[in-house]
């Protein structure tokens, strides 16, 4: 089945809480933006196959030792879309991964688990253009020191497979039917890495927004709310779980719903 394309009046156009393993750290900074999202997928990931009849251009894999998880990706200036999934089901329900809960998010993901994740980096003042600031009024922080910092207490997960030093921040306090939310104080823009395919078979240049559906969502978590207020993602009740991303501010009124092979739904 191919991925159903509209406009935006609906005119067809084609067919086709964690445990973690330290204390978190309660900070808040305003200076983020958005370094990539992931969606939980089957194994291998053959939903790849939906984007790329889209036209989009898959960059490299990747493969995480010791956590049990590999994924396949692809690229915009800005940002990535990741889908994640599970290889070795041992090293994903062992410390140190198990308290990331990947593994829970992975096989519960049918069954009410969230199986999204955001994930934010440092704004780039060189590089990150206007879709990249935080959205509905806020600014990059002043103080550089805030601008390093994740909008939501945090605990730091320090995988294998990371460069010794490194870790990924990971936000407490959120519920399996909500996103997991990450920060990487390291992360880049990936036109500013230059080692990844970026131009597309449709005009999709930058993820300029992110909307969540969440069913029967109520009171959110303070991480959620947190980062909801940085612009990155906006929340909405909804009957399943589903991801909108949209590129370039949806300029062209075309979206692509690729449901039911994944809970996600491409506008530009």
């Amino acid at each position: 089945m191919g991925p159903v394309l509209w406009a935006r009046r609906g005119r067809a156009i084609g067919s086709a809480p964690g445990n973690p393993p330290q204390q978190p750290r309660a900070t808040r900074g305003s200076g983020v933006a958005l370094d990539h999202v992931f969606v939980l997928c089957a194994e291998g990931a053959p939903e790849v196959a939906r984007l790329i009849a889209l036209g989009l251009v898959e960059g490299s894999p990747n493969t995480h030792p010791g956590q049990g998880t590999a994924c396949r990706r692809f690229f915009f200036a800005n940002a990535y879309l990741e889908l994640l999934f599970v290889v070795d089901e041992a090293e994903a329900r062992a410390e140190p991964a198990r308290a990331t809960r990947l593994f829970e998010r992975w096989s519960g993901r049918r069954s009410g688990a969230s199986p999204f994740g955001i994930v934010l980096r440092p704004l780039d003042r060189a590089g990150d253009t206007a879709a990249d600031l935080p959205l509905r009024g806020a600014r990059p922080a002043d103080d550089a020191s805030a601008a390093a910092m994740p909008p939501f207490p945090t605990w730091s997960y320090r995988p294998a497979y990371l460069p010794q030093g490194f870790a990924i921040e990971v936000a407490t306090g959120t519920p399996l039917d909500e996103p997991e939310l990450f920060y990487l104080p390291f992360a880049r823009r990936p036109d500013r890495i230059s080692r990844e395919p970026i131009a597309h078979g449709i005009p999709a240049t930058e993820i300029t927004a992110v909307s969540l559906g969440v069913p029967g969502l109520g009171a959110r978590s303070a991480a959620a709310r947190a980062v909801e207020e940085t612009g990155a993602v906006a929340f909405a009740p909804a009957a399943e779980h589903l991801m909108t991303l949209t590129f370039d501010a949806g300029a062209r009124a075309v979206a692509a719903d690729l449901r039911p092979d994944l809970p996600l739904v491409l506008r530009w």
